[in-house]
């Protein structure tokens, strides 16, 4: 099958994994309004649709820190229980809807704390609406399963203390850790002491790196903090000079020849300025170098994205295949925080069966 017979059906039942998504940059347009006038927050506009494209058009910046800076409606709405259960409820539906059979959130669970929860009470709130969740998708015939990361805010102090939560909450849905923020200025390493009780406690971890800094910012995620995967990495092509020729520097060989994930969001990286075009996004050539490339959306809400349009995006301008669609399919489960027995289960018995179908 080649990528010009892929319909837009055929798209969204392809089973999906996504490693790379924020609870927070993931909400219903109409839900933000709702949950906003029970709390007394004041939006830009209180038309769904009209709020929907709002979140675009602020992203379409070129400028992460002014695209991070579009959360501010979500996460006010995310501050008491009622908000964190139905987001979280929401987010696992919204996921089972696209096809995605596997799927890791992240969130700041001290960025939700202004309505009086205690960290832990964010994190078992959180935890209690995406079990409703998978209840209700598997209810449905459209099971996913949801893990959780928590996230560290590089700007601020309390890494270390998210740190804590993940390994406290590791047999109750939490998977693994991520830090989280403006990258520039705020070094992986600053954070290194999270990063090594991670480490000692045998929890998994993932870097946003090298999306808005570049090498330098990839080195330290991996070598200095121990990262098993990248947040995005799209820089890691600094180490590329000639990425048709495919030679490799010393960093760009070492995560390739190691396996090291790159979570990498085109969509995102577009609005952010790390890449110029979905047909020029190093997600191709980069796959096309064996790298492990995986596919992920980042923010559905505020890059007004979901997996099926990602992967048709990369279908219609990228020349995907099925073929590359599942090959970053099974490259997610492979580098997912679960373990080995249940990545391969699922790869097994439902992505390599869900794709044969498709060819």
């Amino acid at each position: 099958m080649t990528s010009t017979r892929i319909d837009a059906e055929t798209l969204r039942r392809l089973p999906k994994a996504v490693l790379h998504d924020h609870l927070d940059g993931g909400l219903r347009p109409a839900t933000v309004v709702e949950l906003a006038e029970s709390v007394g927050h004041t939006l830009p506009t209180t038309d769904p649709d009209e709020l929907a494209a709002w979140y675009v058009e602020a992203a379409n910046s070129g400028d992460l820190v002014r695209y991070i800076a579009t959360f501010e409606h979500t996460l006010a709405v995310m501050q008491h229980r009622e908000g964190l259960l139905r987001t979280a409820e929401e987010y696992v539906l919204d996921l089972a809807a696209d096809g995605v059979v596997y799927g890791e959130v992240r969130y700041a669970p001290e960025l939700m704390t202004k309505g009086g929860l205690t960290l832990p009470e964010v994190v078992e709130t959180v935890q209690e609406g995406l079990a409703a969740g998978m209840a209700k998708a598997a209810a449905a015939g459209t099971p996913v399963r949801v893990g959780t990361l928590l996230c560290g805010m590089r700007m601020f102090d309390r890494t270390r203390e998210t740190a804590d939560l993940a390994v406290a909450f590791r047999d109750a849905g939490v998977v693994g850790f991520d830090i989280a923020g403006a990258e520039d200025g705020f070094p992986p390493a600053d954070h290194l002491d999270a990063f090594e009780h991670l480490r000692r406690e045998n929890v998994p971890f993932t870097i946003h790196a090298g999306e808005a800094h570049g090498l330098p910012s990839i080195h330290q995620a991996v070598q200095v903090c121990g990262a098993q995967r990248i947040g995005h990495g799209v820089r890691i092509t600094d180490d590329i000079p000639d990425l048709a020729a495919g030679k490799l520097g010393r960093l760009a060989a070492w995560i390739r020849d190691r396996r090291i994930a790159l979570e990498m969001c085109p969509t995102s990286n577009l609005q952010t300025g790390a890449a110029t075009s979905i047909a020029e996004h190093p997600i191709t050539a980069l796959k096309n170098l064996g790298f492990r490339v995986t596919l992920n959306t980042d923010n559905r809400l505020v890059s007004g994205t979901t997996m099926t349009r990602e992967m048709a995006l990369l279908v219609e301008e990228a020349g995907w295949t099925v073929e590359d669609l599942r090959t970053v399919t099974v490259n997610a489960l492979k580098s997912a925080f679960l373990p080995f027995d249940e990545r391969n289960a699922l790869i097994r018995d439902v992505v390599l069966p869900g794709y044969a179908d498709a060819l």
